[in-house]
């Protein structure tokens, strides 16, 4: 029976594999949406196209070949590739490829310069009367050619491959306008009366009516060629700085590592490590993987992964996470994870699955940059028929149609997401903030209740010494020496926290001799010629103590007695304490305009202890794990819009349900892979941050759409009117996608 059942899924739904392609030739985003649209077409593969990290995150059924995958792009006219597998294998080569400029980015800003340099003087030409000597049109004409032909090859080049595959891009209107400008110029020029000595043209930011035959559009080609290239070298350069977050995450591990093999330490390189291996982190050292401290005690700032400035202090038994820095002694570790499995690798995958995936807003953006490129050769069609029908006026109604080609190319509306969506995943992962994909964004700006799981997020998860309380004139310092002694022998989670607290507070503790663990009672030692016992191991205990513990296990304490020769002299108090910034993480949550609300599974009294101590009104207490989701539920369904913030294994579960699922990134697997955002350090007011971070990102996203559908909504029907020169119409449209790509990047300065 059971058999059958799992099959039967499998007979109906093929099983589907997952690659990622480098898209290449792309430049705005109805390129990516055709490239999709292609894709999907195809049986049962599913894909998302992304133009800002020229990405195709593509799912399809096992059987299918990527090769035909990428046949599908190269026959849409673009170029396809798998990313060169184990980019860490040449260490050398990719740092040296990461330290100089992209080879792309030097080539179009090579264009650029010379393009500008030729343009401007035949802009000035144009625009300044008093310049125009005699023949002054043919200097231009020798100047601007060079622009459009070379200037704009790329452009050129795009429009002819999409045109032989049917299609309009933003390329076929950057190409149709610039060469319709300059051929009716060539055509003034050498066939009409522009040719002429003595010729003069004035500039007007309008279109007006004149004689073809004696107009050129010159300074419109090459100057909108060079404002066109501008704005892709600017937007270039910023998708770049954009996508640099992620690129410095990738690139923070170690390179080389300091292996013991036999005794001796073997430099190897970082990738060849093994999990097992043992190696040494000396002080100012990177650690190389993610692994377990075998010998030495030191700090480690974490601060590049985390955002945590304060370094940690961990000695034998903690663990470390690779890509932290050693900031003090000498440190022997053991791998534990390697490769794809380390934590950095995994913040890597999160952080670039986020800028490959698409918010809903975006996929209306794309639709639209789908269709838009022609509709708006429609648009100019219709500009220069209407023109020319109620003027009768060639050059009014060309200059008018040129201008709609040239400011309707829908950059903005492409770059408007992505870019904003890299910007603020990348700054999240600076801070410790790992955003899974961008429709976790739009469920952040809906959240008005957050529930904390107690242990772990609100507090530390560990049993530590909270109060002593001693009677009958006995020294605290000399109880805590004797009682720690002999808890420092037994393994339970209480005496190791009484242990502890104890070293802290009175120093070195002395050895125990005759040692007897008592179940269910306590424990008892000879700690220097003292018969010292710890638990219910006492006749009479005095009414302080009792009171003192009686306190204690009101306020959701554990109250242990201890004392020595058969008298009980002092109350230990041992809970699980708050973690320092739990309550001022309260208050930021509350300052959002959110509703805290404390689960966990420990008793009421505990829980409304720590309630209290934080600022929290509203507690759900003694709740199973597995009844941790029905709280959830019963949340959601009080009409309240609920984000989950837990780190075990027991969250997991409940994180899922929940609307907005926070992992403690100091938590379990299962947590973090539940949940919607990943908080890498273990601080609650990271959750606070997240929050804002996300919401703030949102709002670049939609402010960036407004900005991009406003401006072409606004921008057609001046154009078409007349009332927009082609040349700043051209200046106009590249501002536009500078603009979108400048405002994301102000997310770069969250804190």
């Amino acid at each position: 029976m059971t058999s059958t059942t799992a099959k039967a899924p499998a007979d109906r739904e093929p099983a589907l594999a997952e690659v990622e392609l480098l898209i290449g030739g792309m430049t705005c985003a109805s390129c990516a949406a055709r490239v999709e649209k292609k894709l999907n077409r195809m049986d049962g593969v599913t894909a998302t196209v992304n133009y800002a990290t020229e990405k195709a995150r593509v799912t399809y059924p096992v059987g299918t070949e990527v090769a035909d995958l990428i046949a599908t792009v190269v026959k849409t006219g673009y170029t396809a590739e798998e990313p060169a597998p184990a980019r860490e294998e040449e260490p050398a080569a990719e740092g040296t490829h990461a330290a100089g400029e992209d080879p792309d980015l030097s080539a179009l800003r090579r264009r650029l310069v010379v393009s500008a340099a030729l343009a401007v003087p035949v802009v000035l030409l144009a625009m300044v009367p008093a310049l125009q000597f005699d023949n002054w049109q043919w200097l231009s004409l020798t100047l601007a050619a060079p622009v459009v032909v070379w200037g704009g090859l790329p452009f050129h080049r795009a429009a002819w491959t999409n045109a032989r595959h049917g299609a309009a891009t933003m390329d076929t209107l950057v190409s149709l306008g610039t060469l319709a400008a300059f051929g009716w110029s060539l055509w003034a020029l050498f066939l009409g009366d522009a040719g002429m000595p003595g010729m003069r043209h004035p500039f007007e930011l309008t279109v007006s009516r004149g004689d073809g035959a004696s107009s050129i559009y010159l300074e419109v080609a090459s100057g909108v060629t060079a404002f066109i290239l501008l704005g892709r070298y600017l937007e270039a350069r910023s998708k770049r700085r954009a996508g640099a977050a992620l690129k410095a995450l990738m690139e923070l591990g170690a390179k080389e590592v300091a292996v013991l093999r036999d005794g001796r330490e073997v430099r190897i390189p970082a990738q060849r490590l093994a999990v097992g291996d043992r190696f040494v982190v000396r002080p100012g050292e990177k650690i190389a993987t993610d692994g377990t401290v075998v010998e030495g005690a030191s700090a480690v700032d974490a601060s590049m992964l985390t955002g945590e400035s304060v370094p940690v202090d961990v000695t034998a038994g903690d663990a470390v996470t690779g890509a932290t820095v050693n900031a003090g002694g000498r440190l022997v570790v053991e791998a534990t994870r390697i490769g794809a499995d380390t934590q950095l690798a995994r913040m890597a995958k999160l952080v670039e699955d986020a800028q490959n995936g698409k918010a809903e807003v975006q996929r209306l953006a794309d639709r639209i940059a789908g269709v838009f490129v022609p509709v708006v050769l429609l648009i100019a069609a219709a500009t220069a028929g209407v023109w020319l029908g109620l003027t009768g006026d060639g050059v009014a109604a060309f200059t008018a149609a040129v201008a709609v080609l040239i400011i309707a190319c829908p950059c903005a509306l492409g770059l408007a997401t992505p870019t904003a969506l890299m910007v603020g995943t990348g700054r999240g992962a600076q801070l410790g903030i790992l955003i899974k994909g961008p429709e976790v964004l739009e469920s952040t700006r809906r959240i008005d209740t957050v529930v904390l799981d107690k242990t772990g997020t609100v507090t530390t998860g560990r049993m530590t010494l909270q109060e002593v309380h001693v009677a009958g004139g006995a020294d605290e310092k000399e109880v805590l020496r004797l009682v720690g002694a002999v808890e420092h022998a037994s393994e339970h989670p209480v005496a190791r926290a009484i242990a502890l607290g104890a070293e802290e507070r009175a120093g070195q503790l002395p050895g125990v001799e005759n040692f007897e663990n008592v179940p269910g009672r306590g424990v008892r030692g000879r700690v220097e010629g003292r018969e010292v016992a710890v638990g219910r191991l006492f006749g009479d205990v005095p009414p302080e103590l009792a009171r003192a513990r009686d306190e204690a296990e009101r306020a959701g304490r554990t109250a242990v007695l201890a004392g020595w020769d058969g008298t009980a002299r002092a109350v230990l108090a041992v809970a699980d304490a708050i973690k320092e910034t739990s309550a001022e993480a309260v208050r930021e949550l509350r300052a959002l305009g959110l509703t805290p609300v404390l689960l966990t599974g420990d008793n009421r009294a505990v829980a409304e202890a720590v309630a209290e101590a934080v600022g929290i009104d509203r507690v759900i207490a003694e709740v199973l794990p597995e009844d941790k989701v029905e709280a959830v539920r019963r949340l959601r369904a009080e009409g309240r819009v609920v984000a989950m913030v837990g780190d075990g294994v027991n969250d997991a579960a409940a994180l899922a349900t929940a609307d907005l699922g926070l992992a403690m990134g100091t938590g379990t697997d299962a947590a973090i892979e539940a949940g919607d955002l990943t908080l890498v350090r273990g601080d609650l007011r990271v959750a606070a941050d997240a929050i804002r971070l996300s919401r703030r990102t949102l709002a670049t996203i939609k402010g960036n759409l407004v900005w991009a559908f406003g401006y072409n909504v606004a921008a057609l029907p001046l154009a078409a009117a007349g009332l927009l020169n082609p040349m700043i119409a051209g200046a106009a449209m590249a501002f536009s996608s500078v603009f979108v790509v400048t405002n994301s990047l102000r997310l770069r300065t969250f804190r």
